[in-house]
């Protein structure tokens, strides 16, 4: 197992082949369609990196990432921001996550965003 990666969105099928392609690459993954307890289940589950999407149910991706973010215990976690909104970078800033990924994306895309993510968790 090369990391432990938790995939926040609404959309079963594009979490469906994040699982698969990560997954592949040997990363122990984690998908959720909502973020209801979010705090609870990322503490759970204590992954090296999280996707989060813009909009998932329950709370929405930039307050659920800011309550991620105002954890002692879960700051550390790189988060990834992904959103087809042609803000995400400004969405991204505003929830406090490290990177962004723009939908649609291409698997290398995402395979080298969540490789530089969990290199930057390993450095701290």
């Amino acid at each position: 197992m090369y990391g432990r990666v938790m995939i926040f969105d609404d959309d079963t099928d594009l979490l469906e082949v994040c699982s698969i392609v990560l997954k592949s690459k040997n990363y122990e993954v984690e998908s959720c369609n909502r973020c209801h307890s979010i705090v609870q289940d990322v503490e759970l589950f204590a992954p090296d990196v999280i996707l989060m999407d813009n909009w998932i149910p329950d709370t929405g991706g930039v307050k659920a990432t800011q309550l991620i973010k105002r954890h002692s215990g879960l700051k550390g976690i790189p988060v990834i921001f992904f959103s087809a909104n042609n803000d995400v970078r400004e969405l991204a800033v505003e929830a406090g996550a490290e990177f962004f990924l723009q939908k649609p994306f291409e698997i290398d895309e995402l395979e080298n965003i969540v490789s530089k993510a969990i290199e930057l968790r390993r450095l701290q």
